[in-house]
């Protein structure tokens, strides 16, 4: 059975998210999106935690339920501050852990050297060598993903903090690394540029604060297994048994794929970066330098490398985000909700607006000019404007472009003529 899994996201209990973030909405916007498997996040918090143990069963194979059946895998993303090798370093890690036993044990572990009670997604003077060593006493299922590893301040390649490899970073835990998410400023075509990365599972999570469909599900992972017990979901990240690839938001949408200053507003590509010495021209204070200059620092092999029997890809701005360039109003706006609403009473999630809808099909429930923008956005033809130094990116709407989205969007098009730029999908599990 296919799986569609984001496992990176947070409770209502961690910093900067959503205070409607609860279980029941988690599934909701789960099940709109066409998830089905999440992670809880932030299992650790005791407040959390009391969530969890009272609304989720787990009948023993390692996969909570709600009680209509919605399909959650324990997780908890932390954050690590420490000096190595004379450097003040600073990562986030998920966890994922096979059941409340486990997550008893995790949590007592943490409670030795920090606080649990204070943030969804607590701070830790530790090392990932030190943290992956403890944890896998207490269990070898225990799973250990660094997260979003290129980003500046957190990733662990990162410009700001982090390592320049994954050798360095891990020491002699590395053997029990098995995966990496790449974050949204990144896609697994910039990943397979650095042949060290070969060996780890690419994972692609949303991290998502709030439950919102342009939020949750921007990236998530695709598996077809038999069964899904948490013992096949470990399999399927260490050895690719039924991993089958990764949905993805163009890199530019992330908040650190071009270098930048946010407070003077300077938005720059790595090469243009690199002319002003990494300087920003406007306050003459150090830019934050992105993924895009940090892969390219590390990369061994040219852009646009691909290895054998690469797994899929899927490249699919939000919808709201296309409703909301169609309309010219905000994502959270009642116009834009309405549309949304229309389109997923008809075909049920929006993966499958996104991913297989016909133009015919769409074509009896919103205008040309949507349908238009939805089968572009499964070509991989929407611009976006890159996010920088903490800002997300634009996706640029057809006023603003000049790029072939636009230029087909001046004129209308009749239904006959969608199809002929219609690029017929396979369905997801025939990969």
């Amino acid at each position: 059975m296919q799986y569609i899994s984001d496992l990176h996201l947070h409770s209502r209990f961690s910093r900067a998210t959503s205070k409607s973030l609860n279980l029941a909405n988690l599934e909701k916007y789960g099940r709109l999106k066409g998830l089905n498997l999440l992670g809880t996040g932030d299992f650790m918090h005791p407040e959390w935690q009391k969530e969890l143990k009272s609304e989720l069963t787990d009948e023993g194979s390692g996969i909570s339920k709600t009680k209509s059946g919605y399909l959650f895998v324990l997780s908890n993303e932390i954050s690590l501050m420490y000096r190595q090798d004379g450097k003040g370093r600073r990562a986030h890690v998920v966890l994922l852990a096979p059941n409340m036993d486990v997550v008893d044990q995790i949590t007592d572990y943490f409670k030795g050297f920090g606080r649990v009670d204070y943030d969804g997604r607590p701070i830790f003077g530790k090392s990932i060598i030190e943290v992956t060593e403890g944890l896998k006493k207490i269990s070898d299922a225990i799973e250990v993903i660094p997260a979003h590893i290129w980003t500046p301040w957190f990733g662990l390649l990162g410009s700001k903090s982090g390592f320049d490899s994954f050798k360095q970073a891990l020491g002699d835990q590395a053997k029990h690394i098995y995966s990496f998410e790449t974050g949204l400023s990144s896609d697994p075509e910039m990943n397979w540029r650095v042949s060290e990365l070969d060996k780890y599972t690419i994972l692609s999570f949303s991290d998502a604060h709030s439950h919102w469909p342009w939020r949750i599900g921007r990236e998530a992972t695709i598996l077809d297994l038999k069964d899904l017990t948490y013992k096949d979901l470990i399999r399927a990240i260490r050895t690719r048994e039924g991993y089958k690839g990764t949905i993805e938001v163009d890199p530019g949408y992330g908040r650190y794929h071009h270098d930048g200053h946010r407070a003077c507003g300077v938005n720059l590509s790595p090469t243009v970066s690199k002319q002003y010495g990494g300087i920003c021209p406007v306050c003459k204070r150090p830019l934050t330098l992105g993924v895009m200059y940090r892969i390219e620092e590390l990369a061994d092999r040219p852009e646009g490398y691909t290895p054998k029997n690469a797994a899929q890809i899927y490249k699919l701005v939000p919808l709201s985000d296309l409703i909301s360039i169609r309309h010219q109003k905000g994502v959270a706006t009642k116009t834009v909700w309405e549309v949304y609403n229309q389109l997923i009473a008809q075909f049920k999630s929006e993966y499958e607006i996104l991913l297989n809808a016909s133009a015919s099909e769409l074509g009896k429930v919103v205008d040309p000019k949507l349908v238009e923008l939805i089968l572009l956005n499964r070509q991989g033809k929407i611009e976006v404007k890159p996010g920088y130094d903490g800002v997300y990116g634009e996706v640029v709407s057809a006023s603003d472009s000049k790029s072939e989205v636009s230029s087909t969007l001046e004129t209308p098009k009749t239904m006959e003529q969608l199809k002929t730029i219609e690029k017929p999908q396979k369905n997801l599990l025939e990969y």
